[in-house]
């Protein structure tokens, strides 16, 4: 029989630190005999006290509870509540130096994981203001009875809990400053305990909820969702099981876009479809991918991972010919139909599990001279050695996680052939330690 491992005992009290680092979740590091302790509210340079959270084998983790030398850096949160929600990390660093502190983790990422270095790095992407830039977000809605009321926002930090919330300064004023009356609307409806969560999706003008019901709404609760609409500039709808359940609470529901100005285009997605969060930040990508994989007639280019088309679309106009992979098969007819409304006719779509053996598939025949790739948080690794094999010469990297880019990065400098020719960071996600980034590679003679 083994012994079962005894749980060290959590130290009481306060303690002071020197921060070091910072982690990919944006908390500061210190080295305490020796052992890594990461200190939510700290800042790399600060000396700082803190009390622990937790302790465990590895590492331990604590908060700050004053800041003895703060960093210049260093500025006061706008949100109430900060120090308890969970939707954001870094309102407590200065914006300027949260984009510095992630382009840093970005190029140690690609240092340390991937041992590739840059041979150019690009300025980072900033936002006009990092503030009401979210179009799209879940916050979790609960219904507490000793309050005596239901809560909606994000979770607590470092819980599942959900946040009490009076305003949210990232989310778009729309929904922002919603909560209160949501938590209102939910709390007088009968399936009050039954409704786990909403979630929002906004094009450039017009703003969905989606509310996520374990029990379907009597007809006076859906009087009071519609009237709550009404008076909001807000389209309900329901979902009663999986993504595929979402419908409209009064049919037909409306018709969401969103516009690329600079390329003339207009996308269309439906509201549980995965579009990018940040408008403003979303149309500045779309143009450094364009310039950076700088597509010509008579190329053909190939986009992986293409979604609703956010950049096949661009890439037809400029290329030969474009061909579009996805695995999500509501996205590609999504694609489909916004390749037909912009009149645009060089490009096809189809549907593929990237993270699956691929072979004998149409799209995989000829040659491409280009490629962009936009994966989720786990990476592109498995269709990597297809690209070589295809004669892509340059490849443009979108991504949301440092992490697997480095990864990836690596695989393509160091097995395939290629070179890191630049990288850098897109404020994507403000006032959160989430790090979006984008990296050019063109294949050696």
């Amino acid at each position: 029989m083994t012994r079962r491992r005894r749980r060290a005992r959590r130290p009481e009290g306060e303690f002071e630190a020197v921060i070091g680092d910072m982690a990919h979740d944006g908390r500061g590091v210190a080295r305490i005999d020796g052992k890594a302790t990461f200190i939510q509210g700290a800042l790399p340079g600060e000396r700082v006290c803190f009390r622990y959270l937790k302790v465990k084998r590895s590492h331990d983790e604590g908060v700050v509870t004053s800041v003895l030398e703060p960093v210049p850096d260093r500025v006061a949160p706008r949100c109430a509540h900060y120090a308890l929600c969970g939707g954001c990390s870094l309102q407590h660093l200065a914006p300027e130096a949260q984009i510095r502190a992630k382009q840093e983790i970005l190029l140690d990422n690609l240092r340390q994981l991937g041992q590739v270095e840059p041979e150019r790095v690009y300025p980072p992407l900033v936002n006009e203001s990092p503030w009401g830039y979210r179009r799209k977000a879940r916050l979790g809605v609960k219904w507490v009875p000793k309050k005596g009321r239901v809560l909606v926002g994000f979770r607590e930090r470092g819980s599942s809990k959900v946040a009490e919330l009076s305003a949210c300064h990232v989310l778009h004023p729309r929904v922002g400053r919603l909560l209160p009356a949501l938590s209102e609307l939910i709390g007088g409806l009968s399936i009050r305990d039954r409704l786990p969560q909403i979630e929002m999706a906004m094009d450039d003008a017009r703003c969905v909820l989606i509310f996520r019901v374990l029990e379907s709404p009597n007809e006076d609760d859906r009087a009071r969702i519609l009237s709550f609409g009404d008076r909001h500039d807000i389209v309900p709808y329901l979902q009663p099981g999986g993504p595929d359940t979402v419908v409209p609470l009064q049919p037909p529901g409306i018709d969401l876009h969103y516009r690329l100005p600079d390329e003339g285009l207009e996308l269309g997605f439906l509201p549980g479809d995965f579009t990018q969060v940040n408008t403003g930040m979303n149309r500045q990508m779309v143009a450094r991918a364009m310039e950076l994989l700088a597509p010509e007639r008579g190329e053909r280019v190939l986009d992986l991972f293409c979604g609703v088309g956010n950049f096949t679309l661009p890439l037809a106009r400029r290329a030969g010919s474009v061909v579009g992979v996805e695995g999500d098969a509501g996205l590609v007819q999504r694609a489909r139909e916004n390749a037909e409304r912009n009149g645009l006719n060089n490009l096809s779509f189809h549907v593929a599990n990237l993270y699956e053996p691929l072979e004998g598939a149409g799209w995989l025949q000829g040659r491409y001279d280009k490629a962009l790739l936009d994966p989720p948080r786990s990476g592109a690794q498995e269709v990597l050695p297809l690209l070589p094999q295809l004669g892509v010469q340059r490849i443009l990297y979108v991504s949301c996680y440092p992490g697997t880019l480095a990864r990836d990065a690596g695989i393509l400098v160091g097995r395939l052939g290629y070179r890191l020719l630049g990288a850098g960071v897109m404020d994507m996600f403000p006032h959160t330690a989430h790090v979006e980034s984008i990296a050019l590679f063109e294949r050696q003679d």
